[in-house]
């Protein structure tokens, strides 16, 4: 095993680790914690039940069953789509955005910031890793949305060239589950 992938193997650890310490502090299962801090970071396209099933790899079943915990203990909402009949979309309440804010995400984060590490560089490399092992295992890609292919900007005005639907400044810097690579 090179030191990469050990490395690589205990920043997993250590993140899942940290997880099921937030979910402990607040008597909810590390998936409910995971859910929460996508569903702060995704955009219109991305804050749907199936799109939860895609990005963790669960099943449907599993995704309802959170869902209807979050829901219950009021830490989301379920907002239906105005132009897609059954659809809802999945939005955290103020008590969802306390649970998520100081979770190991932003701790990570801020060790980051702390550290002499070159993050351009760093997150290039992670990126490149990160979309070889998707492709290898046939995982939608889920990126942010102004870094897709799709992503158009026509004087001022973005929108996506995928639904050609506008996109609010806040949108664009969320993971969206239509994510395609930029071509060089």
């Amino acid at each position: 095993m090179s030191q990469t992938s050990l490395l690589l193997e205990r920043l997993g650890a250590l993140i899942q680790q940290a997880v099921r310490d937030d979910a402990a502090r607040h008597g909810l299962l590390p998936i409910h914690i995971q859910v929460l801090h996508y569903l702060m970071r995704a955009n219109r396209y991305s804050d749907l039940p199936i799109a939860i099933a895609e990005y963790f790899g669960i099943t449907r079943g599993t995704v309802s069953q959170t869902i209807t915990v979050l829901e219950r203990k009021g830490l989301l909402t379920k907002e239906p789509d105005a132009q897609h009949g059954k659809r809802v979309h999945l939005k955290l309440t103020s008590a969802g955005e306390s649970v998520v804010s100081g979770s190991w995400c932003e701790r990570v984060e801020q060790m980051l910031c702390e550290s002499a590490v070159e993050t351009a560089a760093f997150e290039s490399t992670l990126r490149k890793l990160l979309s070889t092992m998707q492709r290898a295992n046939g995982r939608r890609a889920f990126g942010l949305c102004r870094q897709c292919a799709h992503f158009l900007t026509d004087e001022g005005v973005t929108r996506c060239g995928l639904t050609h639907e506008p996109l609010a400044t806040e949108q664009t810097v969320r993971i969206c589950r239509e994510w395609t690579a930029a071509t060089s």
